[in-house]
């Protein structure tokens, strides 16, 4: 043996470092392995799980965008007919009003007319009555001079 190398003691080393090797692998690689491994599986599975919820949401948005845009589209639509239904009793109510004003005026002109009449009828009847008694005035008058002429002609013919 020369510089003192033992083949056995080589073979025994050899030996203990396998065992140690393997029960090391056994008692810390191996669970250390399998904690990460485990640790990997679980953040690898969050990820997934927490691309699927934002997909999800991402879906859920643009869902909602949409529903948005056909909200908006759907409440201009409603607002055009509201303002179409507004204008169309806007002018309903314009033509009642000028329906109701030309009956008025026509009512207003009926009236007129009856006290123009009347107005006329009364100032003829106050014109004929006014006549009537201017005549009947200068008829007395007259009569009443030419019977009061007679009287004195009478009277001046007894004495």
């Amino acid at each position: 043996m020369p510089l003192n190398i033992d083949f056995q003691q080589i073979l025994l080393h050899l030996l203990n470092f396998a065992i140690l090797f393997t029960g090391l692998y056994i008692l810390l690689y191996k669970p250390v392995k399998d904690f990460m491994k485990k640790r990997h599986d679980h953040y690898s599975e969050m990820d997934n799980r927490t691309r699927a919820d934002l997909e999800g949401a991402e879906k859920a948005k643009k869902e909602y965008e949409d529903r948005l845009a056909t909200a908006d589209s759907e409440i201009q639509e409603k607002k055009n007919r509201f303002e179409a239904d507004m204008n169309e009793m806007k002018k309903e109510r314009i033509a009642e009003a000028e329906k109701e004003a030309g009956k008025i005026i026509a009512n207003a002109r009926e009236t007129a007319e009856r006290e123009k009449k009347r107005i006329i009828e009364n100032a003829d009847k106050e014109a004929k009555d006014i006549i009537a008694e201017a005549a009947e005035n200068i008829v007395n008058a007259s009569l009443s001079d030419n019977f009061d002429s007679f009287l004195d002609k009478a009277e001046g013919g007894k004495q």
